[in-house]
């Protein structure tokens, strides 16, 4: 979102015909109702502006919603690259600053691969997710109607259901992101949107994800 408004005249931009103006960039998300909501999903901006700022040109912003000020007389293409939480990766962003009008808005989409639990959980706070439009409430282990013997004798696949169910929120989407990480082609998942759940068969699991989903499940509800 920009602001611009013409600086008073007495301090010129010595390019006639060309007056001198304030600007201004702020960045926020947009929730699910078209809300402007804090951008806490990235740790900075940086904004790369045009040379002619000189030692001004790069400009580092850390907290929401990552403001910057500045003056001049002509317009220009800037990027800003936008860092995502619990090394999300950086997001380059194109932005026209213009004077067309006081104030305009620009809007973008960007996609996050496999975000980590502290993306995820900033990108909740933001309004639901793809896959998670309510939160995510529970995870079920589902079994495809026909029960598969595992390779793994020494894991209960029942139990093993029964406490994921049991875990809390903070867990249950670190489980998502150790499935997304670790599945295979042949492991099966779906996002149900309506009702906000994430489901995955278990007996689809590569056996060192069962493994690795026994141990944290196991330690999280003490059984």
């Amino acid at each position: 979102m920009d602001a611009l408004n013409p600086l008073d005249s007495d301090e010129p931009s010595g390019v006639e015909g060309f007056p001198l103006r304030k600007w201004n960039i702020q960045i926020f998300l947009l929730n699910e109702h078209g809300e402007e909501v804090p951008a806490t999903l990235f740790s900075k901006a940086l904004y790369k502006l045009h040379p002619s700022f000189d030692k001004r040109q790069n400009q580092t912003f850390t907290r929401p919603p990552f403001k910057i000020e500045e003056k001049g007389w002509g317009e220009f293409d800037m990027e800003i690259i936008l860092s995502a939480v619990d090394k999300g990766g950086e997001f380059p962003i194109p932005h026209d600053l213009n004077f067309h009008t006081t104030r305009y808005e620009t809007k973008h989409t960007i996609t996050f691969k496999n975000p980590k639990p502290g993306l995820l959980a900033a990108l909740k706070e933001s309004g639901p997710t793809p896959g998670d439009e309510n939160g995510i409430k529970k995870i079920r282990g589902d079994d495809s109607a026909k029960k598969k013997k595992r390779a793994d004798k020494g894991i209960d696949m029942d139990k093993l259901a029964d406490n994921l169910q049991k875990l809390g929120e903070d867990d249950l989407l670190r489980v998502v992101q150790m499935v997304h990480d670790n599945k295979t082609p042949e492991t099966y998942t779906k996002n149900d949107v309506e009702q906000g759940e994430f489901h995955v068969d278990l007996y689809t699991l590569p056996d060192s994800l069962v493994r690795m989903l026994w141990d944290f499940s196991s330690e999280r509800v003490g059984s």
